[in-house]
């Protein structure tokens, strides 16, 4: 399985329902759960500033990373991007295998 990294930002109009964040939250994680079964995630963390969210998962191929952003986007999200993580370990063997 790849890892990604999800940042996301969420509409302003979320962003106002505070209150309702553990909601929608629970929400969403249900529904990639129901979509994307295969998914495990390893961390979820709150940040202050350019983005609101950063997730951290395991995901077999780039189309269910994809969909995991679109179910980010139906869900309040103006901005869900995700990226390739490769281990710090692997990366060095990589850089020794192109030298």
């Amino acid at each position: 399985m790849q890892t990604y990294i999800m940042l996301t930002k969420l509409s302003p109009e979320l962003l106002k329902q505070m209150q309702k964040r553990e909601q929608h939250g629970r929400a969403w994680l249900e529904k990639v759960k129901e979509k994307c079964p295969e998914v495990k995630f390893k961390e979820h963390y709150a940040l202050l500033g350019d983005y609101d969210f950063i997730d951290i998962y395991e995901a077999p191929d780039a189309e269910t990373a994809a969909k995991v952003s679109m179910i980010s986007n139906q869900h309040g999200a103006v901005n869900a991007k995700n990226l390739s993580a490769i281990p710090y370990k692997r990366f060095l063997e990589m850089t020794e295998e192109i030298s």
